[in-house]
């Protein structure tokens, strides 16, 4: 098919009775997921380049081992592998296909996402993606070595923004692009939390640490894992802590990754489909993203850090997901299962 929008995106809850919902409603699914895709490339090749860095400099200890933390992926790794050194972890996170949250295998997913989506998206989209994707699962050994690993993390960065610009300039303005805010947004919020959750109790030092070069250099490697640096300098004038870090990439509405303006762009987006578009069954997501947005927005970094970081962050990463599980429930219901077929009679009954 040709690019551009042949067709709107129709979705809605089916009907009562069960009946198979809209096909197309399939399309808002894999909008959804080809932008948290892409969105967690991004964030994955940003966490292994700034880790790279500081382990090499010898400011962390256990910075490898931080990645498979923040992806939950103890379990998986260490079914394959003993230790957390550099090229296990790298190319668990990179080359591994069977490793279902490798680039490699988050690209090819993508990619099919977009292949199910070519009616919608711009012959642009489609082409920087499926080049994107070939090289991305063309990367072998070589190209993940230390001496080559910061470039091929830089490419991979640049190749995600050049996804996400012509996706800006290209994309129509429909509820597919609300969609796909969503999932943008979705995504951000939660890598956000999760950095948070693992940097601030893996790199919180001891008191006589406070403010060392030493602490200010891994402070400083947080906020260069979510593109927040020299944001983060623009606004905050005071001493780098904990607290100022951590306050910022949950609450500064100035910032385009922090869980503040992630959850704003969720409620915008899902609010005009509800609005613009009359999908209703939008309903329960809305209220938990305002709920969400309420809470955050009530407490002081301090609150939450006196009542829990860990705890609050943790919540979060659930909500977030019970969104998820509310617009897919809205939007794209699972088909009720055929009724059983009614039991066979035995030879007495027959």
């Amino acid at each position: 098919m040709g690019a551009g929008v042949m067709n709107p995106i129709i979705v809605d809850a089916p009907p009562a009775g069960g009946t198979m919902p809209n096909l197309l409603s399939r399309y808002a699914e894999c909008t959804i997921w080809l932008a948290r895709y892409m969105e967690r490339i991004e964030n994955l090749a940003r966490l292994i380049d700034v880790t790279e860095t500081f382990v090499r400099s010898g400011s962390t200890v256990n910075g490898w081992e931080s990645i498979i933390q923040i992806n939950a992926d103890e379990e998986r790794f260490f079914g394959r592998h003993a230790v957390a050194t550099e090229e296990n972890v790298v190319g668990f996170y990179v080359t591994d296909r069977e490793n279902p949250n490798s680039i490699a295998s988050i690209a090819h997913a993508a990619r099919e996402n977009a292949r199910a989506l070519r009616p919608l998206i711009s012959t642009e989209m489609w082409t920087q993606l499926n080049i994107f994707t070939n090289t991305v699962r063309g990367l072998g050994t070589t190209d993940i070595r230390s001496s080559n690993l910061s470039a091929l993390c830089t490419r991979l960065k640049q190749e995600c923004q050049t996804h996400h610009g012509i996706t800006e300039g290209t994309f129509y303005r429909d509820q597919a692009w609300l969609f796909y805010i969503i999932g943008r947004n979705l995504e951000r919020g939660d890598q956000i939390t999760r950095l948070i959750d693992i940097k601030y109790h893996t790199l919180l030092p001891s008191v006589a640490g406070v403010g060392s070069e030493v602490d200010i250099g891994q402070w400083t490697a947080v906020l260069r894992s979510a593109a927040a640096y020299h944001a983060f300098r623009r606004v905050v004038s005071g001493e780098m802590t904990p607290g100022t870090v951590a306050g910022f990439l949950l609450k500064n509405d100035g910032f385009p990754r922090s869980l503040s303006t992630c959850l704003r762009q969720l409620h915008w987006a899902v609010g005009h489909l509800r609005t613009d578009y009359g999908l209703k069954h939008g309903y329960a997501a809305a209220e938990r993203i305002e709920e969400l947005r309420a809470t955050l927005a009530e407490q002081t970094i301090k609150d939450i850090i006196l009542r829990g970081l860990h705890e609050f962050l943790d919540w979060m990463q659930r909500e977030l997901q019970h969104v998820q599980g509310e617009i897919a429930q809205a939007f794209w219901p699972p088909m009720e299962p055929p009724p059983a077929p009614p039991p066979a009679q035995s030879q007495s009954q027959a």
